[in-house]
């Protein structure tokens, strides 16, 4: 037996195809807490679903959002829909999935990528001054190997906030987790 999708999935999905082939429809805003205890916010590429409340990203374990999140995990998402005229938030706890752990997830989420999508994940360690010498490959194929830093990021949502721009007033809608997504309409 499935289960059932929570009552904002149709909505986000929704708002996602009103966005057409637009590649920033894809682009999500992740927002964690510093090592040093202050806020970090970077945009990276939504993924997919893993489950009904689950959503991937992938980052590169030598990155500082990887050794913010393995210390915490607590991180919140902004979406940002124009076309739609549509927000979601999306809270909850990340969990790190890398290839020591997960070796045959991992190297399925590195095949589904594009070889351009690959190639990041060849370049030299992120924030480390550049090294004018350094290769920046443009493309890895789907037969290079898995990297060690190659991590699936799984946010579990435990909180959705969604507010819609188009009416007036504005709508705001959260749903959690702990009410079994139960909609509770929110001022704007």
């Amino acid at each position: 037996m499935t289960e059932a999708l929570p009552p904002w999935r149709p909505l986000l999905r929704a708002a996602l195809q009103r966005e057409g082939r637009s590649v920033s429809a894809r682009w999500v805003q992740l927002a964690t807490n510093g090592r040093d205890r202050t806020p970090r916010v970077r945009t990276l590429v939504f993924r997919g679903w893993s489950g009904v409340d689950q959503l991937e990203l992938f980052t590169d374990q030598r990155s500082e959002k990887g050794k913010e999140l393995s210390n915490d995990g607590a991180a919140e998402l902004c979406w940002l829909f124009p076309k739609a005229r549509q927000q979601f938030r999306l809270r909850g706890m990340v969990q790190l999935i890398t290839p020591a752990e997960q070796a045959e997830l991992c190297q399925q989420r590195w095949q589904q990528l594009s070889d351009t999508g690959r190639a990041v994940w060849g370049w030299p360690t992120p924030a480390d001054p550049l090294d004018p010498s350094a290769t920046f490959p443009e493309q890895l194929s789907e037969t290079s190997p898995l990297p060690n830093h190659f991590v699936v990021l799984r946010l579990q949502i435990e909180t959705v906030e969604r507010l819609h721009l188009g009416p007036h007033p504005h709508q705001r809608t959260r749903w959690s987790a702990a009410t079994h997504w139960q909609e509770q309409s929110l001022n704007p």
